[in-house]
C-alpha cells in the first residue's frame, strides 16, 4: 500500500472517530441540560416544563446512562401523583410522554420495553375514565 493511501485512511478513521466522539459529547450535553431543566420545572411546580424537559432528556437516548432512568421515574412519579390527585388528563400525559419518548429513542432496539409496558398498563386503565365524564 503506498504511504499516500495509507494517510488518507488514516487521516479518514481519525476525522470520524473525532466526529463521532463530538456528536456523543453533543448528546451527553443536551441530554444533562434537558434532564436539568426539568428537575428545575418540577421544584418549581411547572407539570408542562417538567414533563418537556424529562421527555426531551430520554430523546437524548444513551444507552445505560443514569439520567436515563432518572428522567423515566420522575415522568412515572408525576403521573402517578396526577393519578391519585384524580388529574386523569395529566396523569394520560404524563404515562403517554414516557412511553412516546422511548418509542422515539429507538433505532436498533426498543429502550425502556419495562417502562412502555407499564405504561400502556396505566392507559388503558386510566382511558376508559375519561369516557365516563
Amino acid at each position: 500500500m503506498n504511504e499516500r493511501i495509507r494517510s488518507i485512511l488514516v487521516n479518514g478513521t481519525a476525522i470520524a472517530c473525532l466526529c463521532l466522539l463530538i456528536f456523543a459529547a453533543g448528546t451527553w450535553w443536551r441530554m444533562a441540560t434537558q434532564l436539568a431543566l426539568g428537575e428545575e420545572a418540577f421544584r418549581r411546580g411547572d407539570f408542562t416544563a417538567a414533563v418537556a424537559g424529562y421527555e426531551s432528556a430520554i430523546h437524548m437516548y444513551i444507552p445505560f446512562h443514569p439520567a436515563m432512568q432518572r428522567a423515566a421515574q420522575q415522568l412515572w412519579s408525576i403521573a402517578e401523583a396526577n393519578e391519585r390527585l384524580g388529574d386523569v388528563n395529566r396523569a394520560l400525559i404524563a404515562y403517554r410522554a414516557l412511553r412516546s419518548s422511548f418509542y422515539a429513542a429507538r433505532w436498533l432496539t426498543t429502550p425502556g420495553r419495562e417502562w412502555i409496558a407499564r405504561c400502556d398498563g396505566r392507559i388503558a386503565a386510566l382511558v376508559p375514565l375519561l369516557r365516563e365524564r
